[in-house]
């Protein structure tokens, strides 16, 4: 008897099932899988990509001068005057080589091709996965003393690749619209494109770049000439500098390393790393080997100065790096990075070549500045001392239970949910603050916590002294989390009280302070601390600012608010009458309920600005001028 085959309950599953997707089809069907995201990361990572590519020709040595345009409606324009992208006919593919980078994946000199030493962007899928998502891109180059031109939509070629006329120089255009059908939104923030071109021209100190903004019809040069050195200078210019910034260069093995160094008087610890241009966010083992080697180097100092006895432990990697503002720059052949982001660095090698030529570095300038190396040595001390002053009260914290979530603060009016995604907390000041919003709330799933006074100003306290600061533990026993001591800019932080996101009670956490002056500055308190001691809460999305109005005005029984003093004269001109009152909320607590509500809680009528990091370097500065 014949067997006839059945389906399962899910269907049969044969090779005809199996879809193969050609071209740069997959790309667009996955797209996150390529550039992490849709959103507004995501889009702007395809100018990186581009830009990148203009750069890998300056890392070569063929490009001097990269000048980009934001034009109205949205497109960007790259040009370098690097050598151009090949367009002679590929021996295997039987089409121009522009064609073959910008159509095929995994296609480029960087493959060991000979075109490119060291490059950054994805490796070969960078340009062609912004060509899969584009509405359209133009490729233009200039080379062979002939200007070429190919068209693509949406990463199909819809036009050969054509001679346009002659050039006297070479180089590429490439011009781009994200597509809309992919991307949330289409629209680039000119400010997260201005960061990443200061960032490079801090990277590429042989490189001129020009942003032209098409809207403002502004154009901003960014070239620096003392590279990473300049950047931490301008970093630290709101701190007290202990020596003036050290610059080390060195190569070993093909791998190009730039340091450059100087300690503050500060408590702040900022480490950029970065390889190939690429700014590695979680470190690696290029960050490993420098940290490894002012350990060990400042260590081996502090004994032969005789500033650490015989009988005294080793100082800590943290101690060591307290007030630090460091940035490390490597250029290597083959890079490994975890991840398609690209956000840690993995080659092995690294670590003992950074080691060992930081180290060398490091030991010499401490022998030959002997004033210098005392100062970094005290402060290391002092902190070593702060730390075990934080454990002790960290450790009393605990036995106390404060951190557990068995014991909510007394001052806290919590809510009824207990989804978190669902909950959300207001931060606000004083009682009669809390009063007003505790009534004016949605108590299902609106919780409210009055804070007294101004907090500590963390960027000013060493941690023991955040530990102490009975507002902070207030803080942090509401929201579940635990606390860390954030020193690191690389995703590194000592786990105080086993700081743990997953414990978090509220999804949102919003500060609501008042409209004026005072209110800012509160605000600008609470957001150096989560940014120093809970800073994944902003990484990941939970931390927002609430806008109450500063003025109301009361026309024909209807109410209008307002932000501000702009735009209270706007609102008046568009009245047809005299207003009947203009009121000026001179505190949360002078609104009742129901304007609170209206104006500043109401999930329907809010405003609520969401805290984002989009650029390490400047949140650094912006804390450190503000708070430091």
């Amino acid at each position: 008897m014949t067997r006839k085959r059945r389906s399962t309950a899910t269907g049969t599953y044969e090779a005809r099932h199996i879809r193969v997707l050609k071209g740069l089809e997959a790309v667009r069907r996955r797209p996150a899988m390529y550039i992490g995201t849709t959103g507004s990361r995501g889009l702007h990572h395809l100018f990186n990509e581009v830009v990148d590519n203009a750069i890998d020709e300056a890392l070569a040595g063929y490009c001097t001068d990269i000048d980009i345009t934001l034009h109205r409606d949205q497109t960007v324009m790259v040009h370098d005057n690097g050598r151009g992208i090949p367009v002679d006919i590929h021996p295997d593919e039987k089409r121009p080589g522009v064609e073959i980078a910008m159509t095929v994946l995994h296609a480029g000199s960087k493959f060991g091709g000979g075109g490119y030493k060291v490059s950054g962007g994805l490796h070969g899928v960078g340009v062609s996965v912004v060509n899969a998502l584009s509405e359209w891109l133009v490729v233009e180059v200039h080379r062979n003393k002939k200007a070429y031109r190919q068209r693509f939509e949406r990463g199909v070629p819809v036009s050969e690749l054509e001679v346009i006329g002659t050039a006297k120089t070479t180089g590429t255009t490439v011009t781009f619209k994200p597509d809309p059908k992919v991307f949330e939104s289409v629209e680039f923030d000119p400010e997260v494109l201005t960061h990443r071109l200061r960032e490079l021209a801090y990277l590429n100190k042989n490189v001129t770049l020009r942003f032209t903004n098409e809207e403002t019809g502004e154009t901003e040069t960014f070239h620096e000439k003392t590279g990473i050195q300049g950047l931490v200078e301008d970093m630290n210019t709101a701190k007290g500098p202990l020596h003036r910034a050290l610059f080390f260069a060195a190569e070993r093995d093909g791998t190009q390393v730039e340091v450059a160094l100087q300690y503050t008087d500060g408590f702040q610890e900022t480490l950029l790393s970065y390889a190939n241009n690429i700014h590695t966010t979680e470190g690696g083992t290029h960050l490993s080997g420098l940290k490894t080697a002012f350990t060990r180097v400042i260590n081996a100092y502090a004994r032969k100065a005789n500033l650490l006895k015989e009988k005294d432990a080793n100082l800590q990697g943290d101690d060591v790096r307290e007030g630090l503002t460091a940035a490390i720059s490597v250029k290597l052949l083959n890079p490994q990075f975890e991840g398609q982001t690209k956000t840690k660095l993995g080659n092995t090698e690294v670590e003992g070549i950074i080691n060992s030529l930081v180290g060398q570095a490091l030991a010499d300038y401490l022998e030959h500045n002997p004033a210098t190396g005392r100062k970094i040595v005290n402060k290391a001390l002092t902190a070593a001392r702060a730390r075990e002053a934080a454990r002790r009260a960290s450790e009393l914290i605990r036995r106390k239970g404060v951190f557990d979530g068995a014991h909510l603060p007394g001052t806290l009016f919590d809510c009824r949910e207990r989804d978190r995604s669902r909950c959300e907390i207001f931060l606000v000041e004083g009682k009669s603050a809390g009063g007003s919003a505790t009534s004016a709330r949605d108590s299902q799933f609106q919780a409210v916590l009055p804070l007294r006074g101004k907090i500590l100003n963390v960027e000013k306290a060493r941690f023991d002294k955040v530990l102490q600061h009975s507002e902070i533990v207030t803080l942090i026993t509401a929201l579940g989390t635990g606390i860390t001591n954030h020193r690191a800019e690389n995703g590194e932080a000592e786990a105080t009280s086993k700081f743990d996101i997953n414990n978090l009670r509220y999804g949102r956490i919003i500060i609501m302070t008042d409209a004026d002056v005072d209110g800012a500055h509160i605000r600008t308190l609470l957001l150096t601390f989560f940014y120093r001691h809970m800073r994944p809460l902003i990484e990941e999305g939970h931390l927002y600012v609430a806008e109450p109005p500063l003025y109301g005005i009361r026309a024909k029984d209807e109410w209008h608010y307002v932000r501000s003093d702009e735009e209270l004269e706007e609102v008046l001109k568009t009245l047809k009458r005299k207003p009947d009152a203009i009121q000026r909320f001179k505190g949360l607590a002078e609104m009742d309920p129901n304007q609170l509500a209206e104006t500043t809680m109401d999930v329907a009528r809010r405003t609520l600005r969401q805290i984002t990091l989009q650029d390490a370097a400047a949140a650094e500065v912006l804390f450190s001028t503000l708070m430091g």
